[in-house]
């Protein structure tokens, strides 16, 4: 498909594919890119360890650990900790 140069371009996660670790110890990220509006390809976007590390960190900041509870209750959230003890901050 060839775009135009003043082609809308929107990327977005690909429903329902959770994030997965790669055999060299990446993380992928599947999406969707459309160009004006139009299917184009499926991309990946993959993250070293420590690129998902800030990832995670800034949209922790973004969320403010609260948003988390609006969308999901208390009582369904996974445990994500691995058994790592963390106190938050307040």
């Amino acid at each position: 498909m060839s775009a135009s140069p003043n082609a809308r371009v929107q990327v977005s996660r690909v429903p329902n594919q959770p994030v997965r670790r790669e055999d060299d110890g990446s993380f992928a990220i599947d999406l969707w890119l459309c160009r004006d509006g139009v299917f184009d390809s499926d991309v990946a976007l993959r993250l070293t360890p420590a690129e998902a590390e800030v990832l995670h960190a800034q949209l922790c900041y973004a969320l403010d650990d609260e948003t988390v509870s609006v969308i999901v209750p208390e009582s369904k959230r996974p445990e994500c900790s691995k058994g790592v003890s963390t106190t938050r901050r307040r």
